[in-house]
């Protein structure tokens, strides 16, 4: 696994000063943004294919939108550089570089209508008026809005909004579309069909893509790889399926929602933890680490095979009951158990672990 901010296999790059990543449309090399002395971004490397979406994961205050403005133009690098198709960006300005830029709040154009504002690109790209409506007839089509160009932008909803912008990102054809939490104001259910609908537009058109949400979910549906920082430095890269089963380390697995993550001693098969002896996978790192158990490989059983504890919450979760156990001696727990089979607050249970749902992260935190 890849240290944060270095390393080449999870899709960041430590290639020498000046040289472009081979292959990569997108590639930041050591990029660094420091605000009153301060790092934002602290020697950030990344890389994105051609045709990949790539969306960067995290808190506020992790540096994620100012790596996009970094790639725009829009903010200047202390150190560090940028490359698009193997030229350095250095002195390029934002409207020169070829890329599409979407904000979270749109940033339509109120005094025009749907049509005038995706076309608003393609007018400062000198098109002509017949390139104009042929392209914006195709682009409201494509998003699900066709026919609406006349419409009036204040008479959209806030999905048929997101809609509008992103065809006015697209209109120019950008070499990269870059989203800054393109989904975050409107609510969960329209955000959960939306991605699904942006990631099979971006499959179908080619898109490569750079994305930054604080939203796992909607990070973990859009994209083919998962970028997740922190302080302003690249903590885990790798496929959702990667990340989310092998966290890289404590802060990664809490970000990601795990809670039950304890210190613990691996031996052979096994950890000593808080909660007593558990398996862990063959071939674990040994010695002392962290570790997290997955709320899905904390099992009820008999009261004589396992730790006692007592039921303290129960939560639905759709899929599942998210169970909050206290148990004697050590810390708390999450459990993921069936609807039927959940046990009500108050309950007195038993639990044990299964060593598919253990992950043995690095060595404990120093707080």
């Amino acid at each position: 696994m890849a240290k944060p901010g270095t390393g080449t296999a999870a899709g960041t790059t430590d290639g020498g000063p000046g040289a472009p990543v081979p292959g990569a449309l997108l590639g930041v090399e050591a990029a660094t943004v420091r605000f009153g002395g301060r790092p934002v971004l602290d020697a950030v490397g990344l890389e994105v294919a051609e045709r990949e979406t790539v969306c960067v994961l995290g808190p506020s205050g992790s540096g994620k939108s100012t790596l996009l403005r970094v790639v725009a133009g829009l903010q200047p690098l202390d150190a560090g550089r940028v490359f698009l198709d193997g030229r350095d960006q250095a002195g390029v300005p934002a409207h020169r570089r070829g890329v599409g830029l979407m904000f979270q709040d749109h940033q339509l154009f109120p005094q025009r209508d749907v049509g005038g504002n995706v076309a608003f690109g393609l007018r400062m790209h000198d098109a002509s008026r017949d390139q104009q409506a042929l392209r914006v007839r195709e682009l409201l089509e494509l998003v699900g809005l066709p026919g609406a160009g006349s419409r009036a932008v204040a008479a959209l909803s806030g999905g048929e909004q997101q809609r509008v912008a992103l065809a006015r990102a697209l209109a120019p054809r950008p070499r990269l579309l870059m989203l800054d939490e393109p989904l975050g104001q409107l609510d969960r259910s329209l955000r959960e069909r939306l991605v699904v609908e942006l990631r099979e537009l971006f499959g179908r058109l080619g898109t490569t893509v750079l994305a930054v949400t604080h939203d796992q979910g909607e990070a973990f549906a859009l994209a083919d790889r998962v970028v997740v920082m922190r302080d302003g430095r690249i903590a885990q890269s790798g496929t959702p399926l990667e990340v989310w089963q092998r966290p890289a380390d404590e802060f990664v697995a809490r970000f990601l929602g795990f809670d039950n993550v304890v210190d613990a001693t691996v031996t052979g098969r096994a950890a000593d933890t808080p909660w007593g002896k558990l398996p862990v996978p063959e071939g674990s790192p040994q010695g002392p680490r962290t570790l997290l158990v997955r709320p899905a490989g904390v099992r009820l059983v008999a009261p004589a095979d396992g730790l006692a504890c007592t039921v303290t919450a129960r939560t639905f979760r759709g899929t599942h009951v998210a169970v909050g156990l206290r148990p004697e001696g050590g810390p708390r727990l999450e459990a993921a158990c069936a609807l039927r089979e959940a046990p009500a607050p108050g309950d007195r249970v038993a639990v044990a672990f299964d060593a598919a749902e253990v992950v043995v992260l690095g060595e404990p935190s120093d707080g």
